[in-house]
């Protein structure tokens, strides 16, 4: 059985509405919000610290998704729930835990429910939302760290365009690329099933590619740049599990739109299933994970060579001593993977993890929940300066999730 992605907590009318229908607004920054309590924890050598709780609507945002990246040392983000419409913020915080909303999203053809993290280009954020918009499928937006906000694309979905891109985007020599969960000219449902994308930062968008299943369906996860070619997974789709629509895959594609399938999971036992996060690129050799699959099906750690081929590394085992479900992407720290699993570990609330390329996993710290930690490390954790910062999609004081940093 595939593990939910959502966890244990119960979604809003909106976040459900995600994929399938309607939300979307504009507002003026939001003012600074307090950190509140936080927690610091040393244990085997791991320092663990809760840096901020988010506080949910109206002032502040929730629940959030995806990872954190830093511009000049100063971290932002976004959360898929809070701000003054209850539909999702762009935030910014310090490392010393400052928090403050830049944009709340839900205005008239705005966007809404950012699942995606952002991207720093000369000095401006890019970034996602799964769904509002001009058409209520997604927008692709820009906005300045003081919080001026610009839709540059809304979605037009099935059968001429992509619709609800769930990860965020990649920059490429100016030119920015992306991929959207449902959507292109191969019907998957009614729906579409999904697409890779370029856009300009004028917002010129062209479809590159339309997933068709065989070749992977519901791509969710960044694209990364290797040497010119683009690579990412789908979540479902390609040639192995195919009653229940494909395990998913690993492709490249190139930045015209020629895609190529470098594996499909699922591949005999002990294989992963549904690659929902996406890839890093460590001396020559990718690394991802998968949230199913795995020797006792609970998600595993796998390498693959350019050419394709693949090695699982590490199977998680669930219970209280390791994770299970690891959805958010990896960190490359001095040539070890570092990433979260949503569940498992002492407490069932999550845990961080660390693998080496050889496939030696540790499990770090292991997310207690209630009032005093976060719940569900969905996203994936950002290397800053040797410490690592990730986000809970729920707990802390509030229960709509946390910031917290982990230095190894």
């Amino acid at each position: 059985m595939r593990i939910s992605r959502f966890g244990r907590y119960a979604l809003s009318g909106c976040v459900v509405a995600a994929m399938l229908g309607g939300c979307g607004g504009s507002q003026p920054p939001i003012g600074a919000s307090s950190a509140g309590p936080t927690t610091r924890q040393t244990h085997s050598g791991v320092t663990y610290e809760v840096l901020y709780n988010f506080e949910g609507p109206p002032e502040d945002g929730g629940n959030p998704r995806a990872s954190l990246i830093s511009v000049n040392g100063t971290l932002y983000s976004t959360t898929q729930g809070g701000g003054r419409k209850n539909h999702g913020t762009v935030f910014t915080i310090t490392t010393a835990g400052a928090e403050a909303v830049l944009h709340s999203f839900g205005g008239p053809k705005d966007g809404s429910t950012p699942y995606a993290r952002l991207i720093n280009v000369n000095g401006t954020l890019y970034g996602t939302t799964t769904h509002g918009g001009a058409h209520h499928l997604g927008t692709v937006f820009a906005i300045t760290t003081s919080g001026s906000e610009t839709v540059l694309h809304s979605f037009k979905g099935y059968p001429h365009d992509g619709a609800a891109p769930v990860p965020g985007l990649l920059n490429v020599n100016g030119t920015l690329f992306g991929t959207t969960f449902y959507g292109g000219r191969n019907k998957c449902y009614g729906k579409g099933c999904g697409t890779v994308f370029s856009i300009t930062v004028s917002g010129k968008e062209t479809v590159l590619h339309s997933f068709a299943g065989s070749d992977g369906k519901f791509p969710a996860a960044d694209l990364i740049d290797v040497k010119g070619k683009l690579y990412s997974t789908t979540d479902y789709g390609g040639a192995n599990c195919i009653p229940s629509g494909g395990c998913g895959t690993v492709f490249s594609i190139t930045r015209s739109g020629r895609e190529v399938v470098l594996h499909s999971f699922g591949d005999g036992a002990g294989d992963g299933q549904y690659p929902y996060a996406g890839l890093i690129y460590v001396k020559g050799v990718l690394y991802g994970s998968t949230t199913n699959g795995g020797a006792k099906d609970y998600g595993m750690v796998f390498s693959i060579k350019l050419s394709g081929k693949e090695t699982v590394l590490h199977s998680f085992g669930g219970g209280s001593e390791d994770g299970r479900g690891p959805e958010g992407d990896l960190a490359n720290m001095n040539g070890t993977a570092f990433g979260t699993t949503w569940a498992g570990g002492e407490y069932n609330w999550g845990t961080v993890f660390s693998v080496t390329t050889g496939g030696s996993e540790s499990l770090l710290y292991n997310f207690k929940g209630g009032s005093a930690d976060g719940e569900d490390p969905v996203g994936g954790l950002v290397n800053l300066n040797g410490t690592l910062y990730g986000t809970t999609a729920i707990g802390g004081v509030h229960d709509e999730g946390t910031v917290f940093e982990l230095m190894p």
